[in-house]
């Protein structure tokens, strides 16, 4: 697993825990906890901002931790390909029409 990667995951990891704060607020009834959880989100929310900051300097500094783009690469050849076979015409049999001799 490079850094690119892992920079990602922990970045959506640390998505994840602030939404996670931000249900909890809302889910509450206690204003105090209430209050902690809507603080907690906001630090993290912060934090997240600082990792993803720090995911897009990297990848500007150093192009192979473009973790997205390599990822997207193949899921991308892929639609195309299915694309193409979607928009080749269908062969259809020809048709024979009989006829009746008398």
């Amino acid at each position: 697993m490079t850094i690119g990667t892992k920079m990602h995951t922990t970045l959506a990891s640390i998505e994840n825990a602030a939404s996670t704060m931000k249900t909890f607020a809302l889910e509450t009834e206690d204003k105090t906890a209430k209050q902690m959880f809507a603080q907690y989100a906001q630090q993290l929310d912060s934090i997240s901002q600082g990792m993803a900051s720090r995911c897009n300097y990297i990848e500007q500094q150093e192009p192979q931790y473009k973790v997205f783009q390599n990822m997207m690469q193949p899921q991308q050849q892929q639609q195309q390909q299915q694309l193409q076979q979607q928009q080749q015409p269908i062969p259809t049999k020809p048709t024979t029409t009989t006829t009746q001799l008398k």
